[in-house]
């Protein structure tokens, strides 16, 4: 294992591979900065462009951006109060704040500091952890990941904005517009409606980039104009010395900690993260009441958190090719463009992939690091402009990337459609999650599906005497049922109250 990433820094610390990290890493804080643009794009926008690149330089590169874009969004939070990234959301509850009573440079140099060892902590579990569930999930049979996608499927239904039946609305129309076109498993076409165009269906890249691209480009068009007013640095050093860590080390490492076990957990994302580090953090302070007044212990909570996120949401994507929340999805999706595999194999078949991977991780965290703490000032400078001269700049880009897919003009109206889609589920606060997640895994889910209805002589029973199965099952329905006991729960300690009274 040690020989294996130490080979792989060794790769990684080479020109070309180092120079992608490095770019990966800037344009992400950059983009994660800037509201209204998020990793999402950037990286959905990006896999066009790297059709011709190195399969493991283009994934290198994508997951540099996915690093950048989470920290980046911590600067904006907090000199803007309008979180670049959906994860920096917790940050914006004290780090402005912080900003506001003179201090901005300490907010960010926090921020910046808990980012980077949450990041470290998250890969050291990505190291350590991979290689053993890879040999474990080899031992999955179709009723397992059949039972694992509907976890997945359910898990961030549960826990998405808004209602869980929004949630699973979303996670199901993804599933049904992954439907049309040719089934695998008969040869025979299906939901076309006559239409020759639909005989391949919805290519995945056309779908993301018009559900993360184009409905961001049409949302923002309606929001022409609008300029926030970023708070000003001073001289101070965007840098904490070692020593006065000491005093946030507990906290810093337990929010790591509940940042990688949830970013694990199939579909959760950063956002829930950094919520339950920051709750988990408040509740264990001795001064509770300070929170969200730009109380310093919130703002480390919150940024370590979903920053482990990142590295605990690449382990069920490295070892299962189960993605750990959206942008794991594109990324799943950018391996099946370059002809990678991605499932419990990896690690037999491109194990040299795998290990570069987690190394330009743990490079991108400590460039994310310095890039921001040497030119945070500069950025804070930049981020706020007319979003007027850039949008028609996203647009060509979408557009273009859609049709050197396949040189097809069906592609751009397919982008333009999901762009409508997205825009109207937006507008519905039915949340896009679960919708690219379900896209993504329908067709996992349908072929493990058939394919245990053909092993097992009980049908769809046959889940049932696999014990792995039986459990991600159980745990899917406690999901379900957790709500609803939950709304219970409630009822009955306020009809005690009454009682009581």
């Amino acid at each position: 294992m040690l020989a294996d990433l130490a080979h792989a820094f060794m790769y990684i610390a080479q020109p070309w591979p180092f120079f992608w990290v490095l770019l990966g890493t800037a344009l992400g804080i950059f983009v994660g900065a800037v509201p209204g643009l998020t990793g999402g794009m950037l990286i959905t926008l990006t896999m066009p462009l790297t059709f011709y690149m190195d399969s493991t330089e283009a994934l290198v590169l994508l997951v540099a951006m996915y690093v950048g874009s989470v920290s980046g969004g911590l600067i904006s939070a907090t000199l803007l109060r309008m979180p670049g990234t959906p994860s920096s959301i917790m940050t914006t509850f004290d780090g402005y704040p912080m900003a506001q009573s003179g201090r901005p440079e300490r907010a960010l140099a926090l921020g910046i500091g808990s980012s980077l060892v949450g990041g470290l902590i998250a890969g050291a579990f990505l190291v350590l952890l991979s290689p053993p569930l890879s040999r474990w999930a080899m031992t999955f049979g179709p009723w397992e990941y059949f039972s694992m996608v509907l976890m997945a499927i359910v898990l961030i239904a549960s826990i998405s904005q808004g209602s869980m039946v929004k949630g699973l609305i979303a996670g199901f129309l993804g599933m049904v517009f992954a439907m049309p076109g040719l089934n695998e498993s008969d040869g025979q076409l299906r939901l076309t409606g006559g239409f020759h165009e639909f005989d391949d269906g919805f290519k995945l890249l056309p779908v993301l980039l018009g559900v993360f691209v184009m409905s961001q480009i049409i949302k923002d068009a309606f929001e022409i104009g609008k300029m926030p007013t970023s708070l000003k640095l001073g001289t101070d050093r965007v840098v904490i010395g070692l020593y006065e860590w000491r005093r946030h080390a507990v906290n810093i490492l337990r929010s790591g900690v509940i940042g990688t076990w949830i970013g694990i957990l199939p579909g959760v994302g950063a956002s829930i993260s950094s919520m339950v580090a920051y709750a988990t953090a408040k509740s264990l302070s001795r001064t509770p009441e300070k929170f969200g007044t730009g109380h310093e212990e919130g703002i480390v909570a919150s940024e370590a958190a979903n920053n482990a996120n990142v590295g605990g949401a690449l382990i069920p994507m490295i070892t299962m090719g189960i993605p750990g929340s959206p942008i794991d999805a594109i990324l799943l999706s950018a391996l099946v463009l370059h002809n990678i595999q991605p499932g419990p194999l990896l690690f037999i078949t491109n194990g040299d992939f795998v290990w570069a991977l987690m190394a330009a991780y743990f490079v991108s965290n400590i460039l994310m690091f310095v890039i921001m703490t040497l030119s945070v000032r500069r950025i804070a400078r930049v981020i706020v402009f007319d979003k007027a001269y850039l949008l028609p700049v996203i647009f060509v880009c979408c557009v273009v990337g859609a049709y050197a897919l396949s040189n097809r003009l069906y592609d751009v109206w397919v982008v333009i459609g999901f762009g409508l889609i997205g825009f109207g589920l937006d507008r519905a606060r039915v949340p896009l999650g679960p919708f690219v997640i379900g896209f993504v895994l329908a067709g996992i889910f349908e072929a493990e599906l058939r394919s245990g209805l053909q092993m097992s002589n009980s049908g769809i029973w046959g889940v049932l005497e696999r014990p792995i199965a039986l459990s991600f099952i159980a745990i899917s329905i406690v999901m379900l049922a957790w709500p609803f006991i939950q709304q219970h729960l409630t009822h009955r300690k306020a009809k005690k109250r009454e009682t009581s009274t």
